[in-house]
């Protein structure tokens, strides 16, 4: 008996770990198909059998540094690998609004970090554009629709919530929206990228 609930105990860790490190290995298997496509690679993807490529490089300098590079397309299978950009919308960076999912347990629990202020930036074929958090909102999923239209670029990053919930597939969802930033930032404010101007 001491045996079963032992083996258990580790099933049930290692299945939770699983989610952790495909996560994270998938994360570095994508980055490196991102800085393939950025050396002038075509039709790039992260392992062979993948039917989607990366589309851009989502990166957060505060609270925690965070870089991400974004899948194409919206499906769960992508979902599981990292953040998604979701084809109804404008490509990030681009005039109108961008929504980005990304799972709450891993690659987008740093949204409940963001707060109204803090900058994030879109990296698209070398070019970086600099946003701003406006907002940050919890809405519900079975009322509540994305607009697409915007006059100006925008990021939507969507995640389930709450951050914390046991049960998956829950309807509410934490939303963090952000509008282009009005000014460059400075290098010093992010390692390795030298001054910035929105473009």
């Amino acid at each position: 008996m001491i045996l079963l609930a032992a083996l258990t105990g580790f099933a049930s860790l290692t299945a939770a770990a699983w989610i952790h490190i495909k996560a994270y290995v998938a994360q570095a298997m994508i980055a490196d198909a991102w800085r393939r496509a950025g050396h002038g690679e075509a039709d790039v993807h992260p392992w062979p059998w993948a039917d989607t490529t990366p589309v851009a490089r989502l990166i957060m300098i505060s609270p925690d540094p965070t870089e991400l590079v974004v899948l194409e397309g919206s499906s769960g299978r992508n979902l599981a690998f990292g953040p998604v950009h979701d084809p109804a919308s404008v490509l990030p960076g681009e005039r109108g609004n961008s929504v980005i999912a990304g799972h709450r347990d891993t690659h987008f629990r740093f949204l409940q970090d963001l707060r109204v202020g803090d900058r994030l930036a879109i990296e698209r074929a070398n070019r970086v554009r600099w946003f701003v958090v406006t907002g940050t909102s919890v809405v519900d999923s079975r009322s509540t629709r994305i607009a697409l239209r915007s006059d100006v670029p925008r990021l939507t990053l969507v995640t389930c919530y709450p951050f914390d919930a046991i049960e998956t597939g829950g309807p509410l969802r934490y939303v963090v929206t952000a509008d282009l930033a009005p000014d460059p930032v400075p290098a010093q404010d992010h390692p390795g990228t030298r001054m910035i101007r929105p473009i």
